[in-house]
């Protein structure tokens, strides 16, 4: 961990971590446990890192915007530098590959994950210009537009995935409220009739910069303190009256909305630590001074509940809003609804008034609907992102005509996950189970119950090859419950079930396949790939496993499933009697069973990539029944001595009375005639003694 002389050249916080590049590598101090270790798997050197947080829940969306981190070394050529990524919070990186990077022409100002665009942005400079390129359909075909990039920019993520960035030096200072697509100076106001196109003009030196979600201070060497609020629109820096609150080790940082404090340090010759002395600015106040000639805030109210939470909307999902707005007194506002990634997210508001206040002033509803861009109709598909790509986006709510005295009327913003509903799961409808019928018992099937898979019937393997040795399952009730009961001559596909939140929601038509878990193949599918009508070779399990890029036996999901009646599959229909394993969707495919009775334990997944973005999949089972044994003795030894006496029996039938009008058949007949009348005498004769010996008494 000796570094012997430190440089600290960049410096992040990741969720409970500090991350700090020293002397071009990357050590982590987690203030949580206070332990110190160094990131593996950076093989060249690098100056900075970047990241964003997360701050609205724990889920997995939210967590993976935590732990991503971007390390790369600043200035170096972007055709051959190396970028390492990171989703553990830096404890472990891998090099990152980035799309058409030996193209690119330039050296590298940074690489970011703008999740509010779902995009990895790549920061190109070349000739004092400098512009972004992006990594995803459809923003990868073009570049943002250039902007000037005079000195090193520092680049700071505003926090809350709104997309807006601050680039600034010691005299410079830029805005981007698109993730990098537009940026522009940020113009500053001294006085009410004074006002600079940029921090150059204004001729001002920064020290240091802060920002939160909706708000800007900027500390100068000048010894003054300036104030821009962040909203949807582009505002001009204040200047504050100047105080005696600058000095090189000062350091400006947001408390609150609206509070600022500026921290410097103050050693001590004693002890090694250091206080600091706290100067902490009211900034409402400070707008109220009546040099600032600042307008009084046209609103009362702005509320909605969706401020500062998360949703999620997958695929075929809506979500919708609302917030209250109420204006002053002879006031109008104009609100304004803004997502953060209209690529992915479309939106459609609707405003109405909606009563009055005790104090007359009228309220306004905003109701706000939000759906996939896809799913409106109204955007080009050069223009939407890939709908099978989870995505991500923030929408905001703020008044296009507010002033800068609105500081505690701060716009809302929600986090919207374009992906998995956690909430989402399938389940196989049972209606008549085997316990139901009587065919298993309920309480046996909970007691150790265990049963037999023939070595003839399974393959552990998964290739429908015979194993070497029978196959004891331990039955699992806790998980399965009782078995569907399935009988064995019938066409059988599951009903699967969609439920959220333990209320169901539909039966599911999409695409899924089937696998037995413990690799039996006693069954088969009741279409080919041809009757099936597909264009391509249909996948297949075997297909799936055979794939090095598949990790397991169940790998098959909504990634990698290629459906064979896309237009787009261009792979030639060689086999086309081959099974077609894919159940539901526009095909009648069904399972059919093989002469076997028993216990199949399934595994089911929804493979459709256009019905959720969540891996839909559960475990079942079923019980065949109605099989009769199969014959130990060969067909062939059975069927061939019954044909043979049919045919003997037909001819036999034509033959016989033919032959008996014959003189053979007359000389046969007589010779049986004899032997009958004898047999009839002495049946008489035996039937007379019956008679006597029932009539006599039981003594005679």
């Amino acid at each position: 961990m000796k570094v012997g002389t430190p440089e600290v050249t960049s410096a992040h916080i990741a969720d409970s971590v500090l991350l700090l590049v020293v002397n071009q590598k990357i050590y982590i101090y987690d203030y949580e446990a206070n332990s110190w270790n160094a990131s593996i798997g950076i093989e060249h050197p690098v100056s900075h890192v970047s990241g964003d947080n997360c701050c609205y829940s724990g889920h997995p969306f939210c967590v993976d915007i935590s732990n991503s981190v971007f390390a790369y070394l600043h200035g170096d050529q972007i055709s051959q530098t190396n970028v390492y990524f990171s989703d553990t919070q830096g404890y472990r990186f891998q090099k990152f590959a980035y799309e058409r990077q030996a193209e690119l022409v330039g050296s590298l100002g940074g690489i970011f994950y703008f999740h509010s665009l779902s995009q990895v942005g790549v920061l190109l400079i070349d000739q004092g210009k400098a512009r972004f390129g992006y990594s995803e359909h459809p923003l990868n075909s073009s570049f943002g537009l250039p902007f000037d990039y005079n000195g090193t920019l520092d680049i700071l993520i505003t926090p809350g995935q709104k997309g807006i960035l601050i680039f600034w030096f010691e005299k410079s200072l830029l805005v981007s409220r698109n993730s990098g697509q537009l940026v522009y100076p940020v113009h500053v106001k001294e006085g009410p009739n004074t006002l600079y196109s940029s921090i150059s003009e204004a001729n001002i030196t920064i020290h240091s910069v802060a920002a939160n979600q909706y708000e800007l201070a900027v500390l100068t060497q000048e010894n003054n303190l300036y104030y821009c609020s962040l909203g949807i629109l582009s505002s001009s820096l204040i200047k504050f009256a100047g105080q005696n609150l600058w000095s090189q080790e000062a350091a400006l940082m947001f408390t609150d909305v609206g509070r600022v404090e500026i921290l410097t340090p103050l050693p001590d010759s004693v002890f090694p630590a250091f206080d600091f002395q706290k100067c902490p600015v009211n900034i409402q106040a400070v707008l109220m001074d009546p040099q600032l000639q600042v307008d009084v805030c046209k609103a009362e109210l702005l509320q909605g509940e969706f401020d500062n939470k998360m949703y999620t909307i997958d695929m075929n999902s809506k979500l919708e809003l609302t917030a209250l707005m109420i204006p002053r007194p002879g006031m109008s506002l104009v609100p304004l609804v803004m997502v953060s990634n209209p690529h992915s997210l479309g939106l459609q508001a609707i405003i109405y008034e909606d009563g009055y206040t005790y104090d007359g002033n009228t309220k306004h509803r905003l109701n706000i609907s939000l759906r996939q861009q896809h799913h409106w109709g109204r955007a080009d598909p050069n223009f939407t992102s890939s709908i099978k790509r989870p995505t991500g986006s923030t929408i905001t709510l703020d008044i296009a005509n507010k002033e800068i005295s609105c500081v505690d009327l701060k716009p809302l913003t929600a986090l919207i996950s374009v992906g998995c509903d956690q909430e989402k799961k399938i389940v196989i409808q049972n209606e008549i189970s085997a316990c139901h019928k009587g065919i298993l018992d309920p309480v046996g099937l909970q007691d150790n119950y265990s049963y037999v898979i023939e070595k003839e019937a399974y393959d552990p393997n998964f290739q429908g090859q015979k194993a070497s040795e029978d196959l004891v399952v331990d039955y699992q009730y806790q998980k399965l419950g009782c078995p569907h009961l399935v009988y064995y001559n019938t066409p059988w596909k599951p009903v699967v079930e969609l439920w959220r939140e333990g209320k169901f929601q539909e039966v599911i038509k999409a695409e899924f396949v089937l696998l037995e878990v413990h690799g039996l193949f006693t069954y088969t599918y009741s279409l080919t790939a041809q009757t099936a009508l597909c264009r391509a070779q249909p996948q297949n399990w075997t297909t799936i496993m055979e794939n090095p890029g598949n990790k397991g036996p169940f790998a098959w999901n909504r990634e990698n499933y290629v459906s064979c009646h896309d237009p787009d599959n261009d792979a030639p229909l060689r086999w086309p009697n081959v099974p077609y394993q894919i159940l539901g969707g526009p095909t009648a495919n069904k399972v059919i069973f093989d002469q076997r009775n028993g216990i199949y334990v399934f595994y089911v997944s929804i493979v459709d990539p256009y019905y959720s973005y969540c891996h839909l999949e559960t475990t079942f089972s079923v019980y065949v029944y109605g099989a009769f044994p199969l014959s130990i003795i060969p067909a062939t030894v059975t069927i061939i001595p019954l044909m043979v006496a049919m045919l003997l029996s037909v001819w036999l039938a034509y033959a016989v009375p033919k032959l008996l009008h014959t003189e053979k058949g007359l000389r046969f007949k007589g010779f049986w005639i004899h032997p009958c009348r004898r047999c009839r005498k002495a049946c008489a004769c035996f039937r007379g003694r019956c008679r006597v010996h029932q009539g006599s008494p039981a003594w005679s």
